[in-house]
Parts: structure tokens; C-alpha cells; sequence
């Protein structure tokens, strides 16, 4: 039988279940990312399975998100993950080293592996021919132990590719336009392959682009080949001898088909506030600025900074504007200052920033209180900029630098003057200078934690009661994503060690009110909260699950969830249900009471049962994804009872 690439990824690290699309299947994880607004939870779990040493070929600790030092929360914090990093043999990237993925991509990417990471963008390393996938920090931790990760076998997405880019249109707008097509909804349950003759004009980092956004169309994951291309790259970041080739066999098939052509693409924009809001930028040309910024894991790449540079080169950028530079790793910063091409932004006006994730999370450059930004960013989900109400573009680097020298959306066809050729560095540099290697087992089993006042222990979780009787606390439209449910931001990350403070900002931006109102009722058997499609959308911090689990969430009903948040749910005893007639949804409103009999026998005896509303005279009827283990999971109440109750060894 002829295998696609991501078949055989799965087949060769299948170690329970079938591959048979929407069943649970086990896989064993080659490598582990994580970063520091997720990181912090790992470790401390991981400290609390007693692990002696990781069980992966490579994990890697990243400190790419939190980078504002504003008082000792997040420099304490850094501290801590250095020596847990130290104690649990695993990589850690320091401070101003870059975004974890293109880091980890220059640096520890190999094809043929498995890569999960508690990040939802992890999937930006699906460029590299890995099957490259995000999670919650508990399945990351797990991982890390040597445990498998369950997943529901996806379908394949295959995206065949022809033609060749036009000048300014580059790989941002080609994942704009799988976006324009299918919406944040259109990957929910696939992994996107993509294959086909338009693949030889696409460069590693341009894969990177296009791989780290099927995060927001929903996909489990994104895998190009291992080929020619992959092997070019690695050549140059000195490792060579980690390359294999990886195409799919002749023959191979999909569960789905597309093709894009890409020489008919044109520059595209995503509106304000979803990703999947596109259109082409002509639609919107002339709508007036205050931001531009360019970087992000979404255009980490050479490329992304040096045309933004060239287009700019010996101009200046319009009055007003703040053109804002977010470098994605040390080594490209690096070349860049060689090239000149820094000078060059630098002497149009922009403004440099450190290497991390910067404005993309929230950790500064939000944009004035009623103004539009035009980011290069994978999303733009309402409040995410640190602005609350915020007016945030998707684009290309073509598109920013061009709408920067003029001070509105610009489409950069209309510039007057000729696409610029670029020529990447000769010999890139390769700077493992802020990567500090694991320590030998025996320096390692002397390291002490770090624990500085902001860092608090997980709360002991109860068992999943019997019989609930919960206020609805919350009802919700369609796309509530994570950032919605827990902000990111300066204001809040810094406090992701800390559970009794994060969740001080849970649904604020939905209900300014919710915190208060769950923490009143939380000693009463807690509540529920209503919400309409892929709810949960976004980011993978486990903080959107935890944070309203500890304020006594114990039912999320919803017409559909996003993938790693409905896992996220599972995990800490949150039970995930869905409306099995979608008209049930109009019944009920905020303040509402469900009441839920003889639930842990209901949801082992089957799939679809029924929730009564009290005094309405209404039943609801419900239905639960949950595979036989993750049953097991949510009557313990949470992962981290059941490893408890199932003894796991983890040395």
C-alpha cells in the first residue's frame, strides 16, 4: 500500500490504536518544545512525577514569550526554568536567542521525527518533514516521561501546489488564501500535506510560514516533504547529517484534496478580528494606519525582514507610523546586522525590538486605543495585541513595509518601483552561544530547583461528582478563543506559575464580572458555560483549561470544540460536552441550572445522554468524544489524579 508522508510518520510511531481517522490513537514522541508562558507548569509537573531524566531524543525549554522584566516575576521565573531545565536533561534557550520554533527549527529539527510542544504553533516544524504537533503542557509533561500522546487519528489534507509565486506575493498569502477558503474551521480533525511541482520554488523558511498557520485553520498538524530543499537548509545550519529523505510514495492518496495555484495568487489580508477573515488587500487599500509591525514565528524567516528592508531602503516611513521590528532568532538578527539590512530599517525609522515573541503575545507594541495595526503575526483575535479593543490586520511583509511608507493598507503592486531580488547569506551564522546543552545525568541529579515567591503549586483536584446541579455562569458566541477565555498579555503571563492569580483574569474579557461571580459559587458545586463553534480556539496554554477548572468549572457545553482545547479540558476534569441537536443551544440562557444525574455511570455506559434545566421542564440532549482512557482521566478528575491512581513510573 502507497503511504503519503504523514501516514508514514504515524505508522512508524504508532504504539496503540489504529489508523482509522477519528479514533484515539497513541504515538511515541521523538523531541518536546516548550516555552516560558506554558514551560513553568511543565516543569512543575514534571517535578511533581518525581521524573529522574527525560525520556525524549531532544527537548527543548524556550524563553521567547515573557521577556519584560518590569519587576522579578518573569526574571525568577527565567531562573526557575534554567535549573529545572538542568535537573530534567533539557535544552534550554535563553533569553534574546529567538521564537522557539524557528530556533528549534535551525537547531534541532530532524526529519522523520515526532515533535510535540505546549505550544499551538509547534506545527510551524511540519516544514522540516516531522510530524510536528501542539498540545497542552500535562500531554507535553507526559511526553517528556516517556509516556505516549493520544490524539484522534486525523484524515490527510492534501494540498497540491503549482506555478510559481508572482513578485509581491510571497508564502504568507498562500496560507492566507487556504484561510480566505476554508476558514478557522477548515483543518479542525486533518493534518495538511502539502505536495506538487510548486514546491521547488518554496524555501524551507517559506515552508515555515505556511505550516506555522495551519495552526489557524485548525489542523492537528501541517507536513511538507523532506527533500532537496530540507536538506539545503540543514547543510547550512551545519547538520547535514540529520537529513533523510521523506516524500510520499507514488500512489499515495488523500482523505481530502485541494490545489492552489500559485501564480494566481494575490497580496491577501486578514481583517479584523479572525485570521480567517480575508480578503485581497486591494479591498481594503486606503484604510488609514498607526502600526506595522514585521516578525513573529508566523515570517520568522531572512527573507521576511531583508524585503521588508529593501522596500524601505532610503525612505522614510510616513508621519505617525510605528513600524515596528521583532527579530525571530539571534542568528538571523545576526545576519541581518551583516547584510545591512538593519541599517536600512533602522534609517527609515522603524523601531528594533529583541528577539522573542514580543507584540505577538501581548508582551508590548500594543497599538493605540482606536487605530488599526497591520501585523505579520498568525493572529489577531480580539484583546490579543495587549489593546482591548483592538483593530488588528494579518499580511505579509510585502504588504506592512509598503503600508508603512505610506501610512494606510497599501497593496506593494502599486509601489513605484521593482520587486526586489534578494540574495541570502553566503555562510548564515550559526549561534549556539544562549542554547545551553543538557547536563550529564550526575551534575544533573545535583541540581536544586529555583523557586522564586511567584511560583505556586498546582491545587489538588477532586473526582468528578456523581450528580452536579450548575448554573450556566456564561453564555458564549461561536470562536471564543483562548485569548478571550485567559488574556496573554504583559498584564497577565506573568503570572502563569501562579494559578490563584491567573485566574483572577479568567473570561474578563468576556465578563468583567465572571471571576467574582465563580468564586462565590465554587464551595456550591460549581457551574457551567455554553458556547457555540470551535470554541476554545487558539492558543494551547493549559491556562484557559485550568484557570476556570480551579474557579469550579465543571461542565463546558458547546456546539463544537478546538482540537487541543478540548483536550486541555479533559485533562484537569472539565467534561467536554456537545449539543447534539445545535437547536438546544437557543434553549438556554445565562442563569440557567443543569442538572447532570448518575453522570460518571452515563458517560462509561455510552456516548449521548441527557441534561435536565431546572425548573424549565427542558431536557438537553448532550454527547461527550471521550476515548475509554480518557473516561478513566475525567472520573479521577484530571490527568494528574490518574497518574497518581495508576502509580506511573517515570525513572
Amino acid at each position: 500500500m502507497p503511504y503519503n508522508i504523514t501516514q508514514k510518520l504515524i505508522k512508524d510511531h504508532l504504539v496503540s490504536g489504529e489508523m482509522v481517522p477519528g479514533t484515539e490513537i497513541g504515538l511515541r514522541i521523538d523531541q518536546t518544545l516548550t516555552q516560558d508562558a506554558t514551560g513553568t507548569l511543565v516543569m512543575l509537573e514534571l517535578e511533581a512525577m518525581n521524573l529522574e531524566r527525560a525520556k525524549t531524543e531532544a527537548s527543548a525549554q524556550y524563553v521567547d514569550h515573557n521577556l519584560i522584566q518590569e519587576d522579578s516575576k518573569n526574571p525568577d521565573d527565567h531562573l526557575f526554568l534554567l535549573s529545572a531545565t538542568k535537573r530534567f536533561g533539557i535544552y534550554y534557550s535563553r533569553p534574546g536567542n529567538g521564537v522557539s520554533h524557528p530556533v528549534h527549527m535551525q537547531r534541532l529539527a530532524k526529519p522523520g521525527k515526532t515533535l510535540l510542544g505546549s505550544d499551538s504553533h509547534t506545527c510551524a516544524n511540519g516544514c522540516m518533514g516531522m510530524l510536528a504537533m501542539g498540545a497542552g503542557g500535562i500531554d507535553v509533561a507526559m511526553a517528556i516521561a516517556g509516556e505516549p500522546f493520544y490524539v484522534k487519528m486525523p484524515q490527510v489534507w492534501g494540498i497540491k501546489l503549482t506555478g510559481t509565486l508572482p513578485d509581491w506575493v510571497s508564502a504568507k498569502d498562500v496560507i492566507l488564501e487556504l484561510l480566505r477558503r476554508y476558514d478557522v474551521k477548515g483543518g479542525v480533525g486533518k493534518v495538511i500535506e502539502y505536495y506538487g511541482p510548486g514546491l521547488h520554488s518554496l524555501s524551507a523558511m517559506d515552508r515555515h510560514v505556511i505550516a506555522n498557520m495551519g495552526a489557524e485553520l485548525g489542523a492537528t498538524g501541517t507536513v511538507f516533504p523532506s527533500d532537496k530543499e530540507i536538506r539545503r537548509f540543514l547543510k547550512e545550519q551545519g547538520r547535514e547529517d540529520d537529513w533523510i529523505e521523506l516524500v510520499a510514495d507514488p500512489g499515495a492518496t488523500y482523505d481530502l484534496n485541494e490545489e492552489i495555484n500559485l501564480s494566481e495568487l494575490e497580496p491577501l489580508i486578514a481583517k479584523p478580528s479572525s485570521p480567517g477573515n480575508v480578503v485581497p488587500v486591494t479591498e481594503v487599500a486606503g484604510t488609514p494606519i498607526y502600526q506595522s509591525y514585521i516578525g513573529s514565528s508566523a515570517n520568522p524567516g531572512f527573507r521576511d525582514f531583508a524585503i521588508a528592508a529593501e522596500i524601505v531602503k532610503g525612505q522614510r516611513i510616513a508621519e505617525g507610523i510605528s513600524f515596528d521590528i521583532n527579530p525571530t532568532s539571534r542568528q538571523m538578527l545576526t545576519d541581518l546586522v551583516k547584510e545591512s539590512h538593519i541599517a536600512s530599517l533602522l534609517q527609515s525609522g522603524a523601531r528594533l525590538h529583541q528577539a522573542g515573541c514580543n507584540g505577538c503575545i501581548g508582551m508590548g507594541q500594543a497599538p493605540a486605543t482606536g487605530r488599526n495595526s497591520l501585523r505579520t503575526t498568525p493572529r489577531n483575535f480580539p484583546g490579543r495585541s495587549g489593546t482591548r479593543e483592538d483593530s488588528v490586520f494579518l499580511c505579509s511583509p510585502e504588504t506592512a513595509a509598503a503600508s508603512a511608507l505610506t501610512g494606510q493598507i497599501t497593496d506593494p503592486r502599486t509601489l513605484k518601483m521593482e520587486y526586489p531580488k534578494l540574495k541570502e547569506p553566503k555562510e548564515p551564522t550559526i549561534d549556539m552561544n544562549l542554547l545551553d546543552a543538557p547536563l550529564p545525568l550526575e551534575e544533573a541529579k545535583k541540581v536544586e530547583l529555583h523557586k522564586g515567591p511567584n511560583i505556586a503549586s498546582i491545587p489538588d483536584m477532586d473526582n468528578m461528582p456523581d450528580n452536579i446541579e450548575v448554573p450556566i455562569l456564561l453564555k458564549m458566541g461561536d470562536n471564543i478563543s483562548t485569548d478571550e477565555i485567559l488574556a496573554g498579555g504583559a498584564r497577565v503571563l506573568p503570572y502563569r506559575s501562579n494559578l490563584p492569580e491567573i485566574s483572577k483574569f479568567t473570561f474578563e474579557i468576556v465578563d468583567e464580572k465572571y471571576y467574582e461571580r465563580a468564586k462565590e459559587i465554587a464551595e456550591k458545586g460549581g457551574h457551567a458555560i455554553v458556547g457555540g463553534f470551535n470554541y476554545g480556539q487558539g492558543s494551547s496554554r493549559e491556562h484557559a483549561a485550568l484557570a476556570p477548572r480551579y474557579l469550579g468549572l465543571r461542565i463546558a457545553l458547546v456546539k463544537d470544540f478546538a482540537r487541543i482545547h478540548w483536550q486541555n479540558l479533559v485533562n484537569f476534569g472539565v467534561l467536554p460536552l456537545t449539543f447534539i441537536e445545535e437547536s438546544d443551544y437557543d434553549k438556554l440562557e445565562k442563569g440557567d441550572v443543569l442538572i447532570g444525574e448518575g453522570l460518571r455511570n452515563k458517560i462509561k455506559q455510552g456516548k449521548e445522554f441527557s441534561l435536565s434545566v431546572k425548573g424549565k421542564n427542558i431536557d438537553i440532549k448532550v454527547k461527550h468524544a471521550l476515548s475509554d482512557r480518557q473516561i478513566e482521566i475525567m472520573l479521577k478528575g484530571g490527568i494528574i489524579n490518574w497518574v497518581k491512581a495508576r502509580n506511573i513510573s517515570v525513572n
